[in-house]
């Protein structure tokens, strides 16, 4: 993304793929994301997912959740959180996580 310009990652054309059989639990989810670029040596992008469960192991992480809402539970029972628009949300690399989606969940990601 270039300085001094708008990117409507709310309203952005994601192109959506399959959970790859492996991570999906229920209701065959879909995930799409966009690249904006890097700030400060951190990538910045929007990720989506579709209503469904899925596994995934996060990288180190910080987003904003721009709609949809959601839960993610930690493999290691530290903590189940409740996500929605407007939430920010930290991850640690190699958590182990179930996402379960209930409406298709957007995000605005720092990694």
């Amino acid at each position: 993304m270039r300085p001094n310009t708008v990117f409507r990652a709310a309203k952005a054309d994601l192109t959506h793929q399959p959970v790859p059989a492996a991570q999906a639990i229920r209701d065959a989810p879909s995930t799409a994301a966009s690249t904006l670029g890097e700030f400060g040596g951190l990538e910045i992008g929007v990720w989506e997912m579709s209503p469904g469960v899925m596994t995934d192991i996060e990288a180190d992480e910080v987003f904003v959740v721009l709609s949809g809402s959601a839960t993610v539970e930690f493999a290691d029972d530290t903590a189940t959180l409740a996500l929605g628009p407007g939430d920010v949300v930290r991850l640690a690399e190699g958590a182990e996580t179930v996402w379960s989606v209930t409406e298709t969940l957007r995000k605005l990601y720092l990694t």
